[in-house]
């Protein structure tokens, strides 16, 4: 599995010839100014969250790809308000697609779209496939819901928020690493805002420290999960 990291919690897992697509945030991004939108491709787009900052380009993205979009229930009918209508609503609950197996779990955090609507429950989603597993934790704080994790399966990786204030910091995701019994930890959700910038160095020295990896790719970068 490999992963394309597109700034802030915007990031593309590739699984076999499958394209899957995280959170749509690229365009109003000045980190990810380098980033051409209009070159993604991606077969599904799952989103965690309706906030502005993890769907801002779904719907320009939706319809340049032609994905099938997945979220919660809410967060599908808003967009089919949009026009789009290639979705797949979910709530907490398990599904398999033509990849492999999803469950979407719970985050501790909070939802609203961008116009003000209500955005459904705030999720995460466990891929299991036969190229192996791995955890998007979605925008969440650190949660007793992590200790459910380790009964869906061995993880290969997981995907997390390390930026503190909105989310987890580092510190804590470090904590929730060890819930979920992973030691493969990429890390989201930081330096896009002055309120989450992170030290990099000392973030990743802080896991090694622990015997674990956190990996905080450049945007644009391809990394194998």
């Amino acid at each position: 599995m490999e992963l394309t990291f597109y700034g802030h919690a915007c990031f593309l897992v590739k699984i076999g010839a499958t394209k899957i697509l995280f959170d749509p945030f690229i365009s109003p991004n000045p980190l990810a100014k380098d980033i051409d939108i209009n070159s993604i491709e991606a077969d599904y787009i799952f989103v965690s969250h309706g906030h502005e900052d993890h769907v801002a380009d779904l719907l320009s993205l939706a319809k340049q790809t032609q994905a099938t979009v997945v979220s919660n229930f809410e967060l599908i009918t808003w967009l089919g308000k949009q026009g789009y209508e290639k979705v797949h609503p979910m709530n907490f609950g398990t599904r398999t697609f033509d990849f492999g197996t999803v469950h979407f779990v719970p985050a501790a955090h909070s939802s609203a779209l961008p116009d003000g609507s209500y955005g459904g429950n705030p999720g995460g989603f466990i891929f299991k496939t036969e190229a192996g597993n791995f955890y998007y934790t979605g925008d969440t704080s650190l949660t007793a819901e992590f200790t459910m994790i380790p009964y869906y399966g061995t993880l290969d990786a997981a995907i997390m928020p390390v930026g503190g204030n909105f989310t987890m910091n580092v510190e804590e995701a470090l904590i929730a690493s060890n819930i979920i019994k992973c030691d493969n930890i990429v890390g989201v959700h930081y330096d896009t805002f002055g309120y989450i910038v992170i030290d990099k160095t000392a973030s990743i020295q802080q896991f090694k420290d622990a015997g674990k990896t956190l990996r905080l790719p450049e945007i644009g970068a391809t990394i194998t999960l």
